[in-house]
């Protein structure tokens, strides 16, 4: 059965994301995409699949 992705979730893996490579400025909308493409399985690139995280 699949779980729908919350916002909730996208925002805590992007904020995790975002730390883990410096915070860095104005890189928002990337680090939105990566988290929603790796919760939703959707790791079609390197970079979505690095620093995987149990939610």
């Amino acid at each position: 059965m699949d779980v729908p992705v919350t916002e909730e979730q996208i925002r805590t893996l992007a904020f995790y994301l975002w730390e883990k490579d410096g915070s860095p400025a104005g890189r928002s909308e990337e680090y939105w995409d990566r988290a929603r493409r790796q919760l939703e399985g959707e790791n079609d690139s390197p970079a979505a699949s690095e620093g995987d995280v149990a939610m």
